[in-house]
């Protein structure tokens, strides 16, 4: 879990530097996360920094066990209504090890997942370190749709990372980076070309959306 931290922390370092300099108006850019803005990220991932174990179930169950009002109030809890002000309070909680009671590797997905969520609309690209990737990428095919994973996107297809040591599954192939292989079975879209292979089309259920 230390390895985890260190990994998660650094990647919460490094997206603090990313949007030190945005903009004003670039923070209502839609993210890759239906329904969220850039800024609505950002306050998840402070919230997501913030959350302990008790104080995840309490909350959990003031949203009545539903996940998508969690996340909703989260974000309404911890949304200034100056970004710089969101991301003053990401920065101050950014080395924190407290967690919500799930498994480890969803630190990594989250980091991973929601730093991409927030820097492709905006064009800022980042080298993830793909050990990390490939362990984020294996909690989430094994890892039901219904509790954040992405095991039924990926079912009956075989991906192939073409920059790591990955091949998993059976049936028609998707070959591309682990990161897009990750960010598939997230359920975020793809530009075009970073997939390839004849399950493309299923895994991103319509195809590949390129990024503008």
């Amino acid at each position: 879990m230390h390895e985890i931290w260190t990994v998660v922390h650094a990647e919460r370092d490094a997206l603090i530097h990313d949007l030190e300099n945005i903009p004003a108006e670039r923070w209502a850019t839609p993210s890759l996360c239906p329904g969220w803005d850039v800024h609505d990220v950002l306050a998840h991932l402070v919230d997501d920094a913030k959350t302990t174990y008790f104080g995840f179930v309490r909350q959990f169950a003031a949203a009545r066990f539903d996940f998508d009002r969690y996340n909703n109030n989260a974000v309404a809890r911890e949304r200034t209504g100056d970004p710089q002000r969101t991301l003053d309070a990401f920065r101050a909680v950014s080395h924190r090890t407290t967690s919500a009671p799930v498994p480890k590797a969803t630190r990594l997905v989250e980091t991973f997942v929601h730093g991409e969520d927030i820097r492709r609309p905006l064009g800022i690209d980042r080298d993830y370190p793909v050990e990390h990737v490939v362990a984020a990428l294996r909690f989430q095919l094994r890892t039901g749709v219904s509790t954040g994973g992405g095991k039924e996107r990926a079912q009956g297809l075989r991906l192939v990372a073409t920059d790591a040591g990955i091949d998993s599954g059976d049936g028609p192939e998707v070959r591309g980076t682990a990161l897009a292989l990750l960010l598939a079975v997230s359920g975020r879209p793809i530009d075009s070309g970073e997939l390839a292979g004849p399950g493309v089309s299923q895994i991103t259920k319509g195809g590949e959306i390129r990024r503008d």
